[in-house]
């Protein structure tokens, strides 16, 4: 058996190992371990919140409210904070509209109210010691049909799910803030006072080229206007033809729903297209002043193609062909123009491209290059057929013979403001080209005025004010295919 001076010396020996493991572990977390185990503590006692930037404001072109934010506000007390209890508690429920038994809660460490409160009932709580408020923001619409679809909503994300919100997005999110929190050990938060570690930043603030009154108007006649027709849906887009500003745009289906259909929905535009070729035989000088052709008892039979009139007249000047909307004699004349020509002058107004307007999703239509025309495009073409154009396009080509030739590119957007107030953008009207000149935009404007004051458009005519417009009518395409008894009607 050993000796106990030998078992004496073991246990010594066995201890002062453990005691150097012990110290050299303590060593390693302390030494090369302890940023991890720190900030792994501090993860379990803390957490950092985003706190949420205002959104900037969506306003029509006279500063009325089209979409904005509501800040709306939590509330905590310290009370061991407060610097007279009954007199600041007072002021806390009074504000809060709190009754019953509240002075108990400010009995405890920290007493919180959810709410949410209004920015007018806290505002005398801000300065008051130990009260903080907690902002909550939520996107507002004073009044949500109103433009609907241009406007767009805001996702459940808070970022912009469509139409302006969704393009204006990175001018109006603002930039986001951060708080920390504190947590018990089963990571509960603490009902206290968050640490702000960086405020949130506001959004931008977007004056839109819209006009609420005209908005409410156009959505109105609209509206009855599906009622009287028993129509599918319709469009009606007003522009300010010196500027291209949009200063309304409604849409709207049968069933009451509104879809952004006059950027995004395209159509064969008809009628309203034989301007575009009388544009070109002007310019061109393809037609002398006063000349006719005839107009074969309504019906004009081509190659590949039957051309038709509802009202057939014996012989028709160029005048006579825009006011009663002959698609013999636009056809007749237009056969001067060669391809190139007559592709180009549709071109020249829009037709086949993007307008630029600040929509997403716009679509371009459609108008095909010479090399795919068939041999009866060009009379097609000529009335309107075998092209597709949105509303919004048409309205700028048509808004371009208002301004003397001149196409701009339409906007929505009139100016763009920082948090404080100050002008970062304002809208200069965009030339895109030339179209044609202001003389023979002058003549196109008394070829259209013939329309509404002694032909297909007469019902239009004002007493007071001339009126410059084209009827069309086209039959619609429904899964490829022209639909009996199904048409399209525009009247820019």
């Amino acid at each position: 058996m050993a000796k106990p001076a030998v078992r004496l010396e073991f246990v010594e020996r066995g201890v002062f190992a453990v005691l150097a493991l012990l110290v050299v572990r303590a060593a390693q977390v302390q030494l090369l371990e302890g940023r991890r185990w720190a900030e792994a503590a501090q993860a379990q006692r803390t957490e950092r919140i985003v706190l949420q930037a205002r959104r900037g404001t969506l306003s029509d072109r006279h500063g009325t409210p089209l979409a904005l934010t509501q800040e709306t506000y939590h509330v905590g007390v310290a009370p061991n904070e407060l610097r007279d209890a009954a007199r600041d508690g007072a002021l806390i429920a009074r504000q809060l509209g709190l009754t019953g038994r509240w002075q108990e809660a400010l009995r405890r460490r920290y007493a919180y109210f959810a709410g949410p409160f209004s920015a007018l009932e806290v505002r005398p709580l801000r300065g008051v010691r130990g009260v903080h408020l907690e902002p909550v923001v939520n996107r507002f619409y004073p009044a949500p049909e109103l433009a609907r679809a241009t406007i767009g909503r805001v996702g459940d994300d808070g970022y912009g799910a469509s139409g302006m919100e969704k393009t204006l997005d990175s001018l109006l999110a603002g930039r986001s803030g951060s708080a920390v929190v504190l947590k018990d050990r089963a990571g509960r938060e603490y009902e206290s006072p968050a640490r702000v570690i960086a405020q949130p930043v506001a959004g931008h603030d977007v004056v839109l080229t819209l006009d609420a009154e005209l908005q409410e108007i156009a959505q109105r006649a609209l509206d009855d206007a599906l009622r009287r027709m028993d129509a599918d849906g319709g469009d009606v887009v007003m522009l300010d033809p010196a500027t291209c500003e949009v200063l309304a745009i409604a849409s709207r289906q049968r069933d009451g729903t509104a879809r952004p259909s006059a950027f995004i929905d395209t159509f064969e535009p008809g009628s309203v297209a034989k301007i575009f070729a009388a544009a070109a035989l002007l310019a061109l000088k393809r037609v002398r002043p006063g000349e006719h052709v005839s107009g074969e008892n309504g019906v004009y039979r081509l190659p590949g193609r039957t051309i038709t009139d509802d009202d057939p007249q014996p012989t028709l000047t160029l005048a006579d062909a825009i006011r009663v909307s002959s698609n013999i004699a636009i056809v007749k004349f237009s056969a001067r123009l060669k391809p190139a020509e007559q592709y180009g002058m549709l071109r020249d107004f829009g037709f086949g491209a993007l307008t630029g307007v600040e929509f997403p999703g716009e679509a371009a239509g459609r108008l095909r290059p010479p090399f795919e025309w068939t041999r009866p495009s060009a009379a097609s073409l000529a009335i309107g057929y075998e092209l597709s154009v949105t509303p919004i396009q048409l309205a700028a080509a048509y808004a371009a013979l208002a301004n003397g030739g001149l196409l701009l590119q339409p906007t929505l957007i009139r100016e763009v403001r920082s948090p404080e107030g100050r002008v970062l953008y304002r809208h200069e009207p965009e030339p895109v080209r030339r179209a044609v000149s202001p003389e023979i935009a002058a003549a196109l404007r008394e070829l259209l005025r013939g329309v509404v004051e002694r032909g297909t458009g007469a019902e239009a005519a004002l007493t007071n004010f001339p009126v410059a417009a084209k009827t069309g009518t086209t039959r619609r395409v429904v899964n490829g295919h022209y639909a009996p008894g199904q048409y399209t009607a525009s009247f820019p």
